[in-house]
């Protein structure tokens, strides 16, 4: 209960550390984008400006359009009364009338203007023809947001109204005057300019320009809601982190625990594979393999579940429950079949395990099995610490156990290597049986290992042989070669597989008994002289 209140309380901080450290990140991160988010608002806010614009420049120039070809009288009163219906109808309309060279002739607003009050500054021609207006003092507007277009002889005046800043960015807007000759732009980059951002639009339509400004510090503050929010999100996710992180670690406990109690309760299932001689495909032997399920049901693969005993320290005890569980269940077939083998995998771990040695002896000892019939299968990487590896299957082999590599080609140093230990099989991985009739490159390294298994009068064991055109592969090989994969079975508990070998068992001889005794014996007396 004590470990479990500890585990909880460091699961609880690694996620408050996380969901703080992500809230740092995500304010960091925030307030490093604060100024380029309000330069992108600036340039989308005239980005709106400029498409308003358009749409407003062709409402004025159909409008137009349409008055060239008005029915009414020229300055009629049914025209003036018709010019007011559309202004009054319109949102952005705010005159509509008949001008002559740049003298109003009337308009919905000014009426019938007398001579001297109606002519109007030079304005702008467009390539159509259009004329822009910006000074209307005549119509009693001085402001560069109203905007007069003539065609012949009509003429509207459009407010050419800002779009609504949104957002909380607080931007300062000015329109001025294009200066004479100037182009218009979709929209500047943004430039900083005595501590302010500054970004500005001229129509290509109008002479006028718009200019959008906001200071630096109106920028992280009017930024601020960002910056939150992306604290927020950076304390989110450090926090789904940490849960993530928590949650492998419980993970990772639990199994610990569960694969611990499984051991202790002897719940580990034992299984075994065939192991054939592919000229004639007979059963030669079995290798004994771990298999476990945790609490749910979900089956663990080995490689996970004995990574987790041995960064915990109790490896040896799964190894020692295959030992003991593999030589009861098999103890029949080990005394009465001589050829029979049986493969048992130990670690790295195990090697090096004073207490391993002693616990096989006495599971071999306690169901009297020959241990020229127990193989100890090494993988490469255990044989990396090599002056521990060559004592500890110096004394294996002086107990007359076989020792074979397993996955051999996929570990740790060259082939050399395998002239200082006493090996008497390798088993080539199934990475390299995999490729047998793709023509993938692993192929061309199967060769080679033959050849060096020969030149050492090394026994070879292939892995994962699924198909009969892997099995034919070798067994053209002027060498013995033993096999095991789905051909010829998947791994089964031992009463399924004592089936497989019946026959065989029946067919033993009452003699081969006494001569396991004996083989036995002189195993037994070789070991304690070692």
């Amino acid at each position: 209960m004590h470990h479990h209140g500890k585990s909880e309380h460091a699961s609880r901080t690694i996620v408050a550390a996380m969901a703080a450290l992500g809230m740092v990140a995500g304010f960091a991160l925030g307030s490093l984008l604060a100024i380029p988010l309000a330069e992108f608002h600036l340039n989308q806010y005239l980005s709106r400006v400029a498409t308003q614009e358009a749409a407003s420049v062709k409402e004025a120039r159909d409008l137009l359009a349409v008055l060239q070809h008005s029915s009414y009288a020229s300055c009629s009163d049914a025209e003036l009364g018709y010019f007011r219906e559309l202004v009054f109808r319109s949102a952005y309309l705010k005159d509509v009338g008949r001008m002559q060279r740049g003298a109003i002739e009337c308009s919905a607003t000014a009426g019938r203007p007398g001579r001297g009050m109606s002519q109007l500054s030079p304005g702008t021609t467009a390539e159509d023809g259009t004329i822009a207006y910006t000074n209307l003092v005549p119509l009693r507007d001085e402001s560069l947001k109203r905007v007069g277009f003539q065609l012949g002889s009509s003429f509207v005046v459009f407010g050419s109204q800002l779009p609504v800043i949104e957002g909380s960015l607080p931007i300062h807007l000015a329109v001025s005057a294009r200066s004479a000759g100037g182009h218009g732009n979709a929209g500047s980059d943004v430039i900083h300019q005595g501590g302010a951002l500054v970004a500005t639009h001229c129509s290509s339509a109008l002479p006028t320009c718009v200019t959008a400004t906001v200071t630096a510090d109106e920028a992280r503050q009017g930024e601020m809601a960002a910056i939150a929010g992306t604290a927020f999100s950076g304390c989110i996710a450090g926090a789904l982190l940490g849960v993530l992180m928590s949650a492998v670690r419980r993970r990772h406990i639990s199994m610990e625990h569960q694969l611990r109690r499984a051991i202790a309760e002897d719940k580990l299932q034992v299984v075994y594979q065939p192991i054939v001689n592919l000229v004639d495909g007979k059963i030669v032997g079995a290798e004994a393999l771990a298999r476990w399920k945790d609490r749910d049901g979900r089956a663990i693969s080995p490689d996970i579940f004995i990574k987790v005993a041995e960064q915990y320290g109790f490896v040896g005890s799964i190894t020692s429950l295959v030992f003991r569980r593999a030589l009861k269940e098999f103890q029949e077939v080990l005394t009465k079949l001589p050829d029979f083998r049986l493969d048992i995998n130990v670690t790295a771990s195990d090697l090096s395990d004073p207490a391993f040695l002693p616990m096989l002896d006495e599971a071999v000892n306690q169901n009297k099995v020959p241990p020229s019939s127990v193989v100890i299968e090494v993988t490469e990487s255990s044989t990396a610490n090599q002056e521990v590896a060559m004592e500890s299957l110096r004394l294996l082999r002086r107990r007359g156990h076989s020792i074979y590599i397993d996955d051999f080609g996929t570990g740790y140093s060259s082939l050399s290597y395998l002239t200082y230990l006493s090996i008497d099989k390798i088993k080539i991985d199934k990475s390299f049986i995999r490729a047998i009739g793709t023509n993938g490159p692993a192929l061309a390294i199967v060769p080679p290992i033959m050849a060096m298994a020969r030149s050492l009068n090394l026994g070879v064991v292939v892995e994962g042989v699924e198909t009969e055109q892997q099995a034919l592969y070798f067994a053209m090989y002027d060498q013995t070669v033993l096999g095991q994969g789905f051909l010829y079975g998947e791994a089964m508990p031992a009463e399924q597989f004592l089936e497989l070998v019946a026959p065989k068992l029946a067919r033993a001889p009452v003699q081969v008994e006494a001569e396991t005794e004996r083989r036995f014996a002189h195993a037994a007396l070789r070991a304690s002289v070692a």
